[in-house]
């Protein structure tokens, strides 16, 4: 049994000093060691050998044992030494070489829509005002002319978080907010943007969208001051050819209510002169309801309020089809801007 052992010793050393990699290591340490293995199966035999031998053949094994764990673990430090050496040269950086550009980032066209809506208005002497996109009942339809019982609420998919809390619908709520924070009858002029939540999501509507809102109240202001207001506005937005329309509509916070269609020389019907309009903002003069319920008093003051989305916007200024691109956040559209 001396000469197996010693035998198998020699074999044991060749195997580890052949093996290339971790895998074939530790094939060999199986092959001599594991539960099936060579020295593992002679250390099981020993409870057939004498007395005497038993001590000294044991002794042996073990010694054979501790020699095959000490090659096998020098083996492995060499492996790993020689693999990420390897890989050093293979990842090594040729520092002639020059640097990698960096990639400039790229605004995204909501904000860059965002941007000009803003900056159309801040000539015109509007402030910029936020609100919570966690708002309440009363700040989202109460203190807006639209109690509970309200048929207009039914045209509000809303996101509630619970009966009296919700995610806001509209920037309205800044509306409202606005005027509480100022003294009564002082004059307003602001604009409103930020993100809105309702039940809507296709090619032409989302769950999460933008909108921009706007208010004016003072002494003396009158239907015409609106339509002069928004008629700059989008022209500056659209270009000067833009044609403007009116028509009569209804929101339960403004009296009188109209819808704005605009068109574009470029929008006309070839076999005539007719333009092709599309719906591009609500407005109306703000109804005397929702100043009283914000301490104002209809009876000094007077005022304008208009919404628009942001997404509808940016999709006539970029020729957007589909609204759903604007979420996607794919590099190839984002990159156009």
């Amino acid at each position: 049994m001396t000469s197996d052992l010693a035998l198998m010793e020699k074999e044991a050393r060749a195997r580890i000093a052949a093996a290339m990699d971790e895998q074939q290591l530790h094939e060999a340490r199986v092959a001599f060691l594991g539960k099936k293995g060579r020295l593992t199966a002679v250390l099981r035999s020993m409870k057939d050998l004498s007395a005497e031998e038993r001590p000294k053949m044991g002794a042996l094994a073990n010694k054979i044992r501790n020699e095959i764990e000490e090659l096998e673990g020098q083996k492995k430090e060499e492996i790993k030494a020689r693999m990420l050496n390897a890989r050093i040269e293979s990842e090594r950086i040729d520092i002639t070489l020059p640097s990698r550009q960096m990639r400039k980032g790229h605004i995204h066209p909501l904000n860059k829509a965002l941007r000009e809506i803003v900056k159309s208005f801040t000539r015109m002497g509007y402030s910029v005002e936020e609100g919570p996109e966690i708002e309440s009942d009363y700040y989202n339809f109460s203190c807006l002319n639209l109690p509970k019982d309200h048929p207009a609420r039914d045209m509000q998919d809303s996101f509630y978080i619970t009966p009296d809390i919700l995610l806001r619908t509209q920037t309205s709520p800044i509306q409202a907010r606005t005027m509480q924070k100022h003294e009564p009858n002082s004059p307003i002029r602001m604009i409103a943007p930020g993100k809105v939540f309702r039940w809507d999501n296709d090619a032409t509507h989302s769950p999460v969208f933008h909108q921009v809102e706007g208010l004016v109240v003072d002494r003396g202001i009158k239907f015409s001051d609106l339509k002069g207001t928004l008629e700059i506005f989008l022209k500056d937005l659209f270009g000067s050819d833009t044609r403007i329309r009116f028509r009569a509509s209804y929101f339960p916070f403004t009296e009188p209510s109209a819808e704005v269609d605009i068109s574009f020389s470029s929008r006309v019907h070839d076999d005539s002169d007719d333009p092709d309009w599309l719906e591009i903002l609500g407005c109306g003069m703000v109804n005397p309801n929702v100043f009283t319920l914000n301490g104002y008093d209809p009876k000094v003051v007077s005022g304008f309020a208009f919404g628009m989305g942001i997404e509808r916007i940016a999709m006539l200024l970029y020729g957007i089809d589909d609204l759903r691109l604007f979420y996607q956040n794919d590099m190839r559209f984002l990159k156009q801007f």
